[in-house]
């Protein structure tokens, strides 16, 4: 898996300080650009709640080499952009799959798997060298299929992709994704997402009776 920050908004903290002191100010935000101290006056907004400011930051990701399971999740998350790499135009002729961690610790559960993924590939070839469209033949591809993605959320939604995604409940795949893209976000705007992460990062598990009880901190 490759994680990708392509771009962001530029200078999102004064973009989005500005944006928040407008709110309680006779001026407009292109007036508060240069007040003082942007990134300790959002990060205050943030930890009090007020993340309707945050919209206005944008990140844009490029995501490669995962499981088309994965994306299948990460497009319920509807505050968001997805372009995804076509199997209607890109032919996928060379097996190319993501293995689940639980199959390849069983050198037989994993040599199962992997013949399954030949022969779905095989098989594959086989519609596609007899002149079957790749949008048919696609059908007999699995979920463990190679796929890239490219993502755009705002600030907001990414705090609340990263509560439900990094959580030690989540799909293992999307949480390592999500970890990934949470570390390249601090790096970028800690005053935005200093304190993002799973739900447990900020106060208690939401979780109730299904929570791992292993806080993320």
């Amino acid at each position: 898996m490759k994680v990708t920050l392509l771009a962001h908004t530029p200078e999102p903290e004064k973009i989005c300080a500005a944006a928040a002191r407008s709110c309680y100010s006779g001026d407009g935000a292109s007036d508060l650009l240069d007040a003082k101290d942007p990134e300790k006056f959002l990060a205050g907004v943030v930890k009090m709640g007020h993340e309707s400011v945050i919209e206005h930051a944008v990140f844009t990701f490029s995501v490669e080499g995962v499981s088309r399971s994965l994306t299948h999740q990460l497009v319920r998350h509807r505050i968001a952009s997805f372009s995804q790499q076509s199997q209607r135009y890109v032919s996928i002729d060379e097996p190319g799959y993501v293995v689940p961690p639980t199959i390849a610790a069983d050198p037989e559960k994993e040599k199962l798997f992997r013949e399954a993924m030949d022969k779905a590939w095989s098989t594959y070839n086989a519609l596609s060298d007899a002149g079957i469209p790749a949008e048919d033949a696609r059908y007999v591809l699995p979920n463990a299929c190679f796929t890239n993605i490219t993502i755009t959320m705002n600030a907001r939604e990414l705090r609340h992709f990263f509560s439900l995604r990094c959580c030690n409940r989540a799909q293992w795949e999307i949480r390592e994704m999500a970890d990934k893209m949470l570390e390249l976000c601090k790096e970028a705007c800690p005053a935005i997402f200093a304190d993002a992460g799973a739900s447990c990062v900020r106060g208690p598990c939401p979780e109730g009776k299904k929570s791992c009880g292993h806080p993320r901190r």
